[in-house]
């Protein structure tokens, strides 16, 4: 499955992204913004979360896409929707490459996962969380609709530290208002 936005495609992490994947997840600055990208990023890592991310695919529980920008087919970064399938609910969560921020693709590729989760998915609520040191996501939130919810103190352990994280959510019928 693709999805197909302005300036990017996302599509499944394929065998022959895990070299690119090593590269960026694996930089310091992409690790400490994120609660589950360890530093320094495993030999072997990248290639385990492309065949796990295939599995929960088929399982239906989780969609990892790829965000590639379509002038040049050039990996920068990754985005996907942890279903609970129950609630008929999604977190989503993704990184950036160091050396694509700024540049607005995480809030294009967001757009396009919260089209594919109200609209393809059928889901009621997608939510996200950021560690409150990094502004720059909770803006991504907020630019796509996401409204703030509130912060979980000292929610997560990331390197011995203890880390506050915001919480952003956004329903179904308040997407489908601001589609206008």
């Amino acid at each position: 499955m693709r999805l197909y936005s302005d300036n990017l495609i996302l599509r499944p992490f394929e065998l022959e992204d895990a070299h690119i994947v090593g590269l960026l997840a694996g930089d310091y600055e992409i690790a400490k913004t994120t609660q589950n990208i360890p530093h320094p990023y495993p030999k072997g890592a990248a290639e385990a979360f492309i065949k796990r991310s295939h599995e929960t695919t088929k399982e239906g529980t989780h969609h990892d896409f790829a965000i590639i920008r379509k002038h040049d087919n050039e990996l920068v970064g990754a985005i996907a929707l942890g279903i609970t399938p129950r609630y008929k609910r999604a977190e989503m969560g993704y990184w950036t490459g160091k050396p694509y921020w700024g540049q607005g693709y995480m809030t294009e590729a967001a757009r396009r996962l919260l089209k594919f989760g109200f609209e393809e998915l059928d889901l009621n609520r997608i939510y996200a969380f950021a560690f409150t040191s990094n502004p720059a996501s909770s803006k991504v939130m907020k630019k796509i609709g996401m409204t703030y919810e509130g912060t979980l103190v000292q929610h997560v352990l990331k390197w011995d530290q203890y880390h506050d994280l915001d919480a952003y959510g956004i329903l179904s019928q308040t997407y489908q208002k601001l589609q206008g």
